[in-house]
């Protein structure tokens, strides 16, 4: 007689195995791509502007049109993924990122351009949302938080990658040169993906066609090395809900992802806000021109560098008062950075408070929905989050240098205690839960 085993389970109680490994390490290279192309544009704008004899502010639209097409893919795809497979659709989203790349290098305008950067923007927004549910799914509850963060530290590590290569080699193969690159990295890891990346086991196992349940077997077989063909896997007992934005909204989700779409929000009206417009407001403050850049340099190196021992307590903690105590971090930073003066040491350590404080907050909102979720709504319930998440950075982006004007480096950096006392607001509505 067959028996039947829980993969969740099978996977929180067995050692972590090769394969998924391999799927870590994958869908690490995937965010590492999707960095180097998301900031692919910065680095090549001025060369941009040079060659097709712009303004300065007539690159506003190709920088504005890629964040978009992120919005959308990032609500489009983590939908899809739900519905149709998280495998088929990554593919899918790397695809279209990798080929809009390539393409970029060939234009020979700039409206060719904003339409390829859109295209791009679709298929880099919808594949974050899908390697975090396949790295939630094959993951143990013990190591999610550290393989999440790990995975999403290559959006970052993709941007630094891209600015370093882009000062050796743009001066030699232009700014075509550096789109083609962002193109032709990704489509040769597609092979890898096509071959290294399984369906998550916790998809396969709600499907009830034979081969998908021959899929789910022989995976299992690989991740624990028993070879046993009497065994029936299942998901654990969630709720019945139909993959599509509108299972968000049923009775028992409504209110949890009303409070996590209104956090994600203000907080990247916050995140970006500061990010976008940190070098300028330290030249306006008073530094010379050359110390600007430096200061963007301290904030992504010192999120990359708490983040991972970070993860580590993130299974291990309540995530909602882990949030309430970096909010708090982000405001208290936020009031020392409007009386820094011209302090330099001082603003670079405040500088690495606010990557914990005010950008810090991604990683555990992200850890977060993986928890509350369930399989069937996991990527879709991600992919609107970082989506609306994405809205609010296009806000606190656009509106950083009004604020600056009017309120001075100061007054800018006051301002960004408005969207993090509100996103801290949001966060009492959701109620501390676990979902494995």
């Amino acid at each position: 007689m067959a028996k039947s085993e829980s993969i969740v389970d099978i996977i929180d109680g067995h050692q972590i195995s090769a394969r998924q490994w391999q799927v870590f390490a994958l869908c690490f290279l995937v965010t590492l791509c999707d960095g180097f192309d998301t900031q692919a544009i910065a680095f090549t704008g001025p060369a941009i502007i040079e060659a097709f004899n712009l303004t300065a502010g007539s690159l506003a639209p190709i920088l504005t049109t890629g964040i978009v097409g992120m919005v959308l893919g990032a609500m489009a795809f983590g939908l899809a993924g739900d519905k149709y497979g998280r495998r088929p659709m990554l593919l899918f989203a790397v695809l279209l990122f990798s080929g809009a790349s390539l393409a970029t290098a060939f234009a020979n305008s700039t409206q060719q351009i904003i339409v390829w950067r859109f295209i791009a923007g679709l298929g880099m927004g919808g594949a974050t949302p899908l390697v975090l549910a396949i790295a939630a799914e094959f993951c143990p509850m013990k190591s999610r938080g550290t393989v999440m963060t790990t995975i999403l530290l290559g959006l970052p590590a993709g941007a630094i990658l891209g600015g370093l290569l882009a000062v050796r080699v743009l001066p030699v193969v232009g700014w075509e040169g550096i789109f083609a690159i962002g193109g032709v990295a990704p489509l040769l890891l597609m092979i890898a993906l096509y071959f290294g990346v399984p369906e998550s086991p916790r998809y396969l196992a709600r499907s009830t066609s034979a081969r998908d349940q021959f899929r789910l077997m022989s995976l299992m077989q690989k991740i624990t090395g028993l070879k046993s063909r009497d065994t029936l896997y299942h998901s654990v007992e969630e709720a019945n809900l139909a993959p599509g934005v509108r299972s968000l909204f049923s009775r028992e989700y409504a209110n949890k992802t009303i409070a996590i779409w209104a956090v994600y929000f203000f907080n990247w009206v916050a995140w970006f806000m500061f990010l976008s417009w940190f070098p300028t407001v330290i030249k306006s403050s008073g530094f010379a021109a050359a110390q600007a850049p430096f200061g963007t340099v301290v904030v992504n190196t010192v999120f990359v560098v708490f983040a991972i021992p970070f993860a580590t307590i993130l299974p291990k903690v309540n995530p909602r008062n882990l949030l309430y105590l970096m909010f708090a971090v982000g405001i208290g930073t936020a009031i020392a950075l409007a009386n820094s003066a011209e302090n330099w040491t001082l603003l670079l350590i405040l500088a690495g408070g606010a990557a914990f404080g005010i950008g810090g907050q991604q990683l555990v909102l992200n850890f977060m929905v993986a928890q509350i979720f369930p399989t069937s709504l996991r990527a879709t319930a991600t992919g609107w989050a970082i989506g609306v998440g994405r809205t609010g950075a296009i806000v606190g982006s656009a509106s950083g240098g009004w604020i600056l004007e009017r309120g001075g480096p100061s007054g800018f950096y006051l301002a960004l205690i408005a969207p993090l006392l509100l996103s801290a607001m949001c966060l009492t509505l959701i109620k501390s839960e676990s979902r494995s």
